[in-house]
């Protein structure tokens, strides 16, 4: 499994496109292209390598990570893969606009057209990536685990020497904690950590290193 990051926002999302070689099928997590720049260059990396995007996912509904949602849904009619417990903040992307002071009064509700859970299975061509489920900083966050690419996609659960915030609607510190300890801290500790924010790093050092645990 093959992995490419992109920044975008004023949040620093970071946009991930993962896809398996032999067959180009691909999937695009967290899109936050915000100008016609950011949604060409993304555009312009799928047809170069002549990728086939077959899923838009995002690890939770919060507004940084859904901007580019419309761009990815037009441009290859994709449904959108997420977890339904986030459709309260995917309803009113709007007022979370408003939260951060930014006037984006037009935005469309975000719909979820597949319900992921833990445990569930997305395939790529000849590899799989896993739905772990990591409510905390959101009741709807998942993470993404390819046994085969060696790393995980953790939202905005897991970052390099921090945690999520849980301080926005539908935050729970004590359960986000439990979320790691149980669910991401259990993979292998040379799995490189892909968030959804910042530097990767990987399951062992955050296991050693990161100050909340």
């Amino acid at each position: 499994m093959k992995i490419q990051r992109f920044v975008y926002n004023m949040f620093g999302v970071n946009t991930y496109v993962i896809w398996d070689e032999p067959t180009g099928e691909t999937a695009i997590i967290d899109p936050g292209m915000i100008s016609a720049h950011d949604n060409s260059e993304i555009e312009n990396f799928i047809s170069t390598n002549r990728l086939k995007p077959r899923y838009l996912i995002n690890t939770h509904l919060h507004i940084d990570h859904t901007l580019g949602n419309e761009e990815i849904m037009n441009a290859y009619s994709l449904p959108l893969h997420a977890n339904s417990d986030d459709v309260f903040l995917g309803s009113n992307r709007s007022r979370q606009a408003e939260m951060f002071g930014l006037e984006m009064p037009s935005l469309p509700p975000v719909s979820v057209g597949h319900d992921l859970k833990n445990g569930d299975r997305l395939t790529l061509g000849e590899e799989s990536v896993e739905v772990i489920a990591v409510p905390g900083h959101s009741p709807g966050s998942i993470a993404l685990y390819s046994p085969d690419g060696n790393f995980v996609i953790t939202g905005d659960a897991l970052f390099h020497g921090s945690i999520g915030r849980t301080d926005l609607p539908g935050g729970n510190h004590p359960q986000l904690i439990k979320s790691i300890k149980e669910r991401l801290f259990s993979l292998p500790d040379n799995t490189v950590v892909y968030p959804g924010h910042g530097d990767q790093t990987t399951i062992g050092y955050e296991k050693k290193l990161n100050p909340f645990f």
